[in-house]
């Protein structure tokens, strides 16, 4: 079976991150993905140190995402590029986690711009050989488009849900061996 991760990189209680990634991961199972959200806020992730092979939760964070066919990395914007937690565990990470992985972008900003934000996970991605899916989510004024747990815009909603199903059909690309041994279970 595709399996896709996400890897949430806020640390806020009530992340919009979070819930962005939630409904991309939803419409991925829905597409017959099985899926994992990785939440940074929530693992014990020293910061990184090069010296040092493993540190904290290290080694089960990157297999999670090694072991992936598809990856969704999602920021919060801070100062016009992602978070220092996502960078953080992007930082643990090597070609040896996303060499042939379908990946997609999320970023949520609490104003109106997300451009340099979804530009630079990109290319700290496509340096580890990441294949970065075309389409990408950018969420403006995010405050605004959520009430509560709740998205309120189906534009946002439809956009997370068609990124969902770029990584997943990107992701069986890549590996048609996970998608052919899912259609041989069932």
């Amino acid at each position: 079976m595709t399996r896709i991760v996400a890897v949430c990189g806020s640390r806020r209680e009530g992340s919009y991150t979070k819930r962005s990634l939630e409904i991309v991961l939803d419409a991925a199972r829905d597409a017959g993905a099985e899926t994992t959200m990785l939440d940074l806020g929530a693992v014990d992730l020293p910061l990184y140190h090069p010296d040092r092979d493993e540190q904290g939760e290290s080694e089960r964070l990157t297999r999670l995402v090694r072991e992936a066919d598809g990856v969704v990395v999602g920021s919060p914007v801070y100062h016009g590029s992602y978070s220092s937690t996502f960078r953080n565990f992007h930082d643990y990470c090597s070609k040896d986690e996303f060499e042939d992985t379908a990946v997609g972008l999320v970023a949520t900003a609490g104003g109106g711009s997300y451009g340099a934000t979804l530009e630079h996970m990109r290319s700290t991605i496509r340096g580890v050989h990441g294949r970065v899916v075309p389409e990408q989510v950018g969420v403006r004024g995010a405050y605004n488009v959520y009430d509560g747990d709740e998205l309120t815009d189906e534009d946002v909603r439809r956009r997370l849900v068609s990124l969902a199903e770029s990584v997943v059909e990107e992701a069986r690309r890549l590996h048609p061996e996970t998608a052919r041994a899912a259609c041989a279970d069932d």
